[in-house]
């Protein structure tokens, strides 16, 4: 799987990119600035791009506005963002972005290798990987969600973050059923429409999230 790697940090960018390699990943391009990122993600057309928001020269928003442009030249490229802290205007600016997996994940969290990982290739399969601060942030501006009961937050947070069913059950440690059901309560106070389709019901939320 073919990906390229927007990182300034020397350091960082060889951990990513050795880490990545490990799990027979083909990191086709490493770059450290803002204005060769765009070239680079047309030049390649990568599987995923894992990308710093802040990049060289000015250290605000190169790498996510070079993700965007790119993901408006070739619809549907897979974007990992990573950011050294939550900055909820880049994730919501990321997920008004149509189609595509797309993923926003804390710096820290990559030190879980696995969960790094399972991120990357969620994305790149058309998935979500959102941070659980960021959703945590996102959901404290909604006030709609007012209507929520504290477990159906929790469900939100969990479909947000791509898990299936399954994994939000064995997450918050309760049963599938019980987690379809706060599915159902929570679309219905969303006014959003209930589906069986996992990718629809999560962009849902994500898109609902953005608004």
């Amino acid at each position: 799987m073919r990906v390229v790697i927007a990182e300034d940090h020397a350091l960082l960018r060889d951990g990513l990119t050795r880490i990545l390699q490990a799990f027979d990943f083909d990191v086709v391009a490493s770059i450290d600035n803002g204005p060769a990122l765009l070239p680079a993600l047309v030049t390649h057309k990568p599987e995923v791009a894992v990308v710093d928001v802040r990049l060289p020269p000015t250290f605000t928003d190169e790498g996510l506005q070079a993700a965007i442009a790119a993901r408006n030249r070739i619809p549907g490229l897979p974007i990992l963002v990573l950011s050294q802290h939550v900055e909820p205007l880049y994730a919501r600016e990321l997920l008004s972005t149509p189609q595509g997996g797309v993923g926003y994940l804390l710096k820290d969290r990559v030190a879980n290798v696995g969960e790094f990982i399972d991120a990357v290739r969620r994305v790149a399969a058309g998935g979500s990987a959102m941070d659980p601060e960021v959703i945590t942030q996102l959901l404290a501006r909604r006030e709609p969600l007012a209507a929520l009961t504290v477990r159906e937050r929790e469900v939100l947070g969990e479909m947000a973050a791509g898990r299936s069913n399954a994994g939000i059950a064995v997450k918050l440690r309760i049963t599938e059923k019980a987690v379809s059901k706060h599915i159902n309560n929570i679309l219905t106070k969303l006014d959003m429409p209930p589906s069986d389709d996992h990718n629809r019901r999560v962009l849902a939320v994500l898109a609902y999230l953005n608004a």
